[in-house]
């Protein structure tokens, strides 16, 4: 055994590659994509020639890894938690064709909304498709419970879901690796050959076989270590701690706690070690970051009236990130917070770097919109949606990835003009394109803007799957190629660039503009790697 000090997504990353991993497929997203890129990092990936390329959205990352398990081999999948949201169709119907290698599904999920739209919980998700979870409460946890995670996928030959948070993800502790790295599995294909054909027939049977198969992830749950119950003297309460939250309880009580408590990291419930704590303790309490998945659950397991007391009674804010404070709050071992922000303190609200080319861009497309009555502006998720703040308040909508596209050619549909478009290249091929495709079929009067900063600016600078690639994939799609404008977005060009962004707005049908200048972050980077040089 070595000792590292490692990220909690570095701590996962390793142990993949300790598990004998022959790929890992993801997008970026944050608090996940440290994972991909610190297997990228090391030379254990290109030495053991493990899989290990940006994908281009969640989805096809749950694909191709199912691809890769159906001939035997391990494969990890990491996304944030609205990437959930768009691997969705594939990961719940991978619980149905069950796996061959080992797959583990990272959802690192963002409690805060620390850089995401949204709070979402995807234990939802692995409930919703019956598999196994996991939900480390520190990083060696985590560490050990990759190892875990796949020797349980292919042991029941399904997949395991994985669920950290940004706490996790971005904080650092020291982890115990092991020296045995474990080899790559060998190319086997599954024993039933119908196994990953989901027709009718066989998905009826495969789905009793999933249903039948939950005592044993139960049972599984119970006996795991990472489920444990820790008795106390005073039994007025019992509480039930789960992933990160136990580290938080541990903070109020670092000698010990002195109610019994259940620290669950594995699911489904182990309903066993709830039961005891029912007979036990007067109520309970359920301390979880997230949602109140377990809060809720364990009210329709029990229906005898216990008390349970968490997110929903108001006992802990429905909303925001848990933490040491807030469960100290709840157990009534403080009653503010000790830390206050001062009055002098004021908020920085994040901006577009200095020399950004989408700056200029919204400087040029407000120019040109101010001269309409009823312009509006449909963004998407980059770091183009900074537009939304000052100096530009240039956009009118964020939803989700791929939706300006399809929401301007909404408005466009019930009559507004213009209805503008503003995408990012690296969103434009994860979930643009088959928006374009819903306009070009019908002609839709749009004008989409995609803002190409040649990279995945927003989560640090990775490939994306569209540079040197977009105006051959709009002309694909079936864009008229004289409407597929690109422009140099600089000062000196803001004439031509207001011009063109006329132009095209006034043309009755879908125009395509690409602002094209590299990310200013990306090309300093370059420059100060070859003057290392």
């Amino acid at each position: 055994m070595s000792k590292h000090l490692l990220l909690g997504d570095e701590a996962i990353a390793q142990a993949a590659l300790d598990a004998g991993i022959s790929g890992v497929y993801a997008y970026p997203g944050t608090p996940s994509t440290e994972i991909t890129e610190y297997i990228q990092s090391v030379s254990q990936h290109w030495q053991e020639k493990i899989h290990s390329r940006w994908c281009t959205n969640e989805k096809t990352a749950m694909e191709a890894a199912l691809g890769m398990s159906y001939i035997g081999k391990r494969a990890l999948v990491c996304m944030k938690h609205v990437g959930m949201n768009v691997a969705a169709d594939a990961f719940v119907n991978s619980g149905m064709t069950g796996v061959n290698g080992g797959i583990i599904v990272l959802a690192a999920d963002d409690p805060s909304m620390h850089s995401s739209q949204n709070e979402q919980d995807s234990r939802f998700y692995g409930d919703f498709a019956f598999v196994p979870m996991l939900e480390p409460s520190n990083q060696q946890e985590a560490y050990n419970m990759v190892l875990t995670g796949f020797e349980l996928s292919e042991k029941y030959k399904i997949p395991v879901l994985m669920r950290i948070t940004t706490r996790l993800a971005h904080s650092r502790a020291g982890v115990e690796t092991t020296e045995n790295m474990r080899p790559q599995n060998k190319i086997s294909f599954p024993e039933d050959s119908r196994q990953f054909i989901l027709l009718p027939a066989n998905s009826r049977r495969r789905f009793k076989t999933l249903l039948n198969e939950q005592i044993m992830f139960e049972a599984e749950s119970t006996d795991s270590v990472y489920n444990s119950y820790i008795d106390g003297k005073n039994k007025k309460m019992g509480i039930i701690a789960c992933g990160i939250a136990y580290n938080y309880l541990m903070e109020s009580y670092p000698e010990g706690c002195e109610y019994p408590v259940i620290k669950i990291s594995q699911y489904p419930l182990p309903k066993a070690l709830i039961a005891r704590m029912v007979d036990e303790c007067k109520e309970i309490l359920v301390l979880e970051d997230g949602y109140a998945f377990v809060e809720d659950k364990i009210k329709g397991l029990l229906g005898l009236g216990i008390t349970v007391k968490g997110r929903l009674d108001g006992t802990l804010d429905r909303d925001g990130e848990l933490n040491p404070d807030k469960v100290a709050m709840a157990l009534g071992l403080q009653n503010t917070s000790p830390y206050s922000i001062p009055d002098i303190v004021q908020m920085r609200p994040p901006a577009l770097c200095q020399g950004c080319g989408h700056r200029d861009m919204y400087e040029a497309l407000n120019n040109v919109a101010k001269t309409y009555e009823n312009a509006k502006v449909f963004s998407d998720i980059g770091c183009y949606t900074l537009g939304a703040l000052p100096p530009f308040r240039a956009i009118n909508s964020c939803v989700d990835m791929g939706a300006s596209i399809t929401m301007a050619k909404g408005a466009a549909d019930g009559g507004l003009f213009p209805a503008i478009a503003v995408i990012g290249d690296s969103t434009f091929t994860h979930s643009g394109i088959t928006g374009l495709l819903d306009c070009v079929n019908e002609n839709a009067n749009v004008t989409i803007v995609i803002s190409d900063n040649e990279t995945t600016a927003m989560t640090g600078g990775q490939d994306s799957a569209g540079t040197g690639k977009l105006e051959a994939i709009c002309q694909g799609v079936g864009v008229n190629p004289e409407h597929i404008r690109v422009m140099e977005p600089l000062k000196k060009n803001m004439a031509q660039m207001e011009a063109i962004i006329r132009e095209e707005i006034e043309y009755n049908g879908v125009s395509v503009l690409i602002p094209r200048r590299e990310c200013i972050q990306t090309l300093s980077r370059k420059k100060r790697q070859q003057n290392k040089k």
